[in-house]
């Protein structure tokens, strides 16, 4: 698939979700384009700790792996590049911290890592800050595009009334 064609399955996704994530992600032999599967494995902890499954499903359940191999893939350079070195920074922060790879340590050791890297109060630790910030916002995007996160936006009348029609005419 070439970035052209990438691009708009993205914005037909923000249409249609279901539609993008049917090509991007639900392949029954899906393989990692960008990541090796130590890679593939430490995204999905990753993103399922930013979402979580809850009483509604997480990031995992979404895929969210999946897009962002493929939007990594196909994408810029320089992103793919910084996200990739990101990972390895993370890893190698964890094995310096609790001697293990981030995706071999338990949910609260996880845990532990990523809101240090989200409070930045250890000296050295611009790169997993600046890091957590970029995979926190790549989540987000990709989830709310899936057909579960498009779901979530509006469960239970979550979109304020200003947002709908005034005029009583359309449903």
């Amino acid at each position: 698939m070439n970035r052209r064609d990438l691009l708009k399955l993205t914005a037909a996704g923000s249409a249609s979700p279901l539609i993008a994530l049917e090509t991007v992600a639900q392949q029954p032999n899906w393989k990692p384009k960008l990541f090796d599967a130590h890679q593939n494995e430490t995204v999905i902890a990753l993103s399922e700790l930013i979402i979580p499954a809850t009483d509604t499903p997480g990031a995992k359940a979404a895929l969210v792996n999946r897009w962002m191999d493929q939007l990594l893939a196909e994408g810029l350079p320089t992103q793919r590049n910084a996200f990739l070195a990101g990972l390895s920074w993370m890893d190698g922060y964890s094995i310096r911290k609790f001697s293990k790879p981030f995706v071999k340590l338990t949910v609260a050791d996880q845990t532990k890592v990523l809101e240090a890297f989200d409070l930045g109060t250890e000296p050295g630790i611009d790169s997993g800050r600046q890091f957590f910030r970029m995979a926190k916002g790549f989540v987000v995007r990709v989830y709310y595009q899936t057909e579960i996160g498009f779901s979530e936006l509006n469960k239970g009348g979550r979109v304020p009334q200003s947002f709908g029609c005034r005029d009583g005419l359309h449903g």
